[in-house]
Order: structure tokens, then sequence, then C-alpha cells
């Protein structure tokens, strides 16, 4: 099936870039080299957009996650840089923050895309419009080096530091995938009212206890995918836009690797009541400070190319992501959404005792969060280096929110 649509894919993008870049009469804005950040910024990524965007007729800069790595060290590039056109990727989080002029030098210019209305929700109207859909999720194994057959069943993320089975936790506290563990396993423990971020006590306890008592297995697990589809633990996490891919290649990794990769044989989706965190990543245009009309021209026709369905589809394609885009969701997947997507979004639901939904709630206490985790402890990297558990009731909660030093 995938083979199928690469190749379909591929002379659709033939067809299609053709007719994307001469919609407006084959114009060619190449003379304007287009400043990009963004934190999906693979080595790959940044190749195939580079080029992709060249035969189309534009000419982009996007530096690799060599250089910039994660959604937090992109926008504070563009921040100081302040030589930025355009932003794609991060998340609710920082989209959030952008949009409300949290950093000083960036602002985001009004712009409608041809095709806004192909990402349902997931737009900040007249702002920023949604590309990619991501999700965290909790992922087991049913075979002898897992669960044995037995299905997992919680009500929430936390409940699996009482499931009685090995589970990889991630080792440091940035980065966005780790950021979304975190926000899915918090959030049964949100509490308005809570000095230590809006968060109860039994949140954190929680959370030290999943960071104490879960595997991790050195810098080589750079993700939750390998030791999952190694054996080393019976339950992992990952994030959704690679899953698939991983499980296609998961033997080249392993002597007891994952099978089935839409069809699985001897893993599974833990069923959380809860369901999971879902994000978007957006694109979005910088109000650059002394760009001309015609170069603002070249950002808005290079983000109204980059969003469309076409591209979309073969973005998803190449990197196994699921477009935001329903145009391109439909060709990449025309026999339906597939399971992990249909999980249930807790992101969007609204927090008891706020007007925010858990998303917007994340967004305002992300900062605290990743303070207390910091100023804490969490997440060390070797066990003998691992820091006494806090004594929860004698915690100074306005010092430990803020950054430290």
């Amino acid at each position: 099936m995938k083979k199928f649509l690469a190749i379909i894919l591929a002379l659709t993008m033939v067809l299609s870039l053709g007719i994307t870049a001469s919609a407006d009469g084959g114009k060619d804005y190449s003379g304007y080299t287009i400043r990009i950040y963004s934190n999906s910024n693979s080595t790959e990524r940044v190749t195939w957009l580079i080029n992709e965007a060249k035969a189309a007729g534009f000419n982009i800069s996007l530096d690799t996650n060599e250089v910039i790595s994660g959604d937090s060290a992109a926008i504070q590039a563009a921040n100081e840089n302040k030589d930025g056109d355009l932003i794609f990727g991060l998340n609710e989080t920082r989209w959030s923050q952008l949009i409300k002029g949290q950093y000083e030098n960036l602002s985001i210019l009004d712009w409608t895309p041809t095709w806004a209305d192909e990402v349902g929700d997931f737009k900040y109207d007249g702002k920023a419009y949604g590309i990619v859909i991501q999700n965290v999720l909790m992922l087991y194994r049913t075979d002898e080096l897992g669960t044995n057959g037995e299905e997992l069943h919680f009500d929430h993320w936390a409940d699996v530091v009482n499931s009685g089975y090995t589970w990889y936790r991630q080792n440091k506290v940035g980065g966005t995938t780790n950021m979304n563990i975190n926000s899915a396993m918090l959030y049964p423990f949100t509490d308005p009212a809570s000095p230590a971020g809006g968060i109860s006590l039994d949140g954190w306890k929680t959370l030290w206890k999943f960071c104490a008592d879960g595997k991790f297995g050195g810098d080589d697990y750079k993700y939750g995918f390998d030791p999952l589809n190694k054996g080393d633990v019976a339950v992992s996490e990952f994030y959704s836009s690679a899953l698939y891919g991983k499980i296609d290649v998961a033997a080249e990794g392993s002597d007891h690797p994952l099978l089935g990769t839409f069809e699985p044989e001897n893993w599974a989706l833990a069923d959380i009541k809860d369901g999971t965190y879902y994000i978007a990543e957006y694109i979005g245009i910088l109000d650059k400070a002394g760009r001309t009309e015609e170069q603002t021209e070249a950002v808005k026709a290079f983000a109204e190319w980059f969003g469309s369905a076409e591209v979309q589809a073969a973005w998803g394609e190449e990197f196994d992501s699921y477009p935001c885009n329903k145009a391109a969701a439909d060709e990449l997947y025309p026999d339906g959404i597939p399971a992990i997507y249909e999980i249930p979004n807790f992101a969007l639901n609204t927090v008891e005792g706020t007007d925010l939904s858990y998303a917007e709630y994340v967004a305002a206490h992300n900062s605290e969060w990743t303070n207390i985790m910091t100023n804490l402890g969490f997440y060390w990297k070797d066990a003998a280096d691992a820091p006494a558990e806090p004594n929860w009731d004698s915690l100074d909660w306005a010092t430990l929110t803020q950054a430290a030093g």
C-alpha cells in the first residue's frame, strides 16, 4: 500500500507542483531568500523541502536540527535574530504564546490561505494554520516480552506507574515529545488553585514515580520506540507521525521486532479512557521589519504552496506524518483515518475551574512545569546520580516555579 501510494504521490507531485507554482502565472519568487525557522527540521526534511521549493520557484533558508534543535530553540533563535520570514512546526503551546505577543521581536502577519477551511479546528484564524497533526501514544507489547496477551486498560496515562509492567521514560526535561508525554501524564491532576504550577501535589508525586521507576537505556534511546522494539520494556511512549514507518523497518534494529504495521501482531495501543494529548504543527508568516511588499508576496506564496493539499500529501507520505489538511489526508489514506488518530483528544477539553482548554492550560503553565522539573532534578540520565525524592510537604513552590538562577 505504501509503495503504491508513493508512486501515485510522486506522479501527483510532478503535476501538482507545476500547477501550484504556476497558479499566479508562473511567477518565479527565487530572487528573494525566504528565511524559515522550524523544529520540524531533520536533515531529511530540510533537504527535501529546499529541493521541492526550488522546483516550485522558491529559494528558502532553513537550518537543520544539528544547528537548531527543538521548538524552544527555534522560536528563541527567531526572536533573537530578527531575520525570520516564516515559522512552521512548534505546537499550540508555543503558537499560543507567539500569537499573544510573548516574544518581543516576533509578531504574526495577518494571512488567510485558500486552504484555510480544509484544516478544521487546527487554526488561529487570520494568523496560523495547521499542517501536521501529532499525538503521543502509549504502546505495549502483547507477546512474552510484554503483557503476554493481557490487554492494558487505564483511566489515565499516569496509571502506568501502578501497572506492574516495565515502562520506558525519557532522559531529559526538554524537547517537544518529552513535554507532550509530561502533559499527558499530568492531565488528571490539574488544580487551578495549586501553587505548584496549577498541578496537585499528587500529580508531581506520580510524575516522580514515573521517572524513578521507569527504565532508561542510555543515549541510544532518543525516543521510546527502540526500547519497546528491542523488548527491553513492556510499555513505552512514542509520537504518532513516525510510528508506522518505524514498524515497517523494525526488524533492522531488533532481534525481537514489533510486527504488523497497520494490523498489529505483537503490539497494541493502550486503551486509555481519557484519550491522549494531541498537538498540531502550524505555519504562520512573521511580520518582518524592512521586508518589501514584493518580498512579502513571495513569503505568502510559499506558505500557500507548502500548506496546500498536494504538497502536504507528499510531505506526509515522505515523512510518515498525518496532515491537518483534510484533502491531503483523504489522498494519503483513502480507506479511512488510521487508528492512532482516532483516539479521543483531551487537549481540547475544558479544564474544570477555568475557561481554558487543556492545551491552553498547558501553554499557560508550561514554563512553570519546566522550571519545577529542572529545579527538582527530574529525568536524570544515570541511576547512580538520581537525586533523593523531595520532601513534598516542605517545598517552596514560589521558588521552584521560577527559572534556576
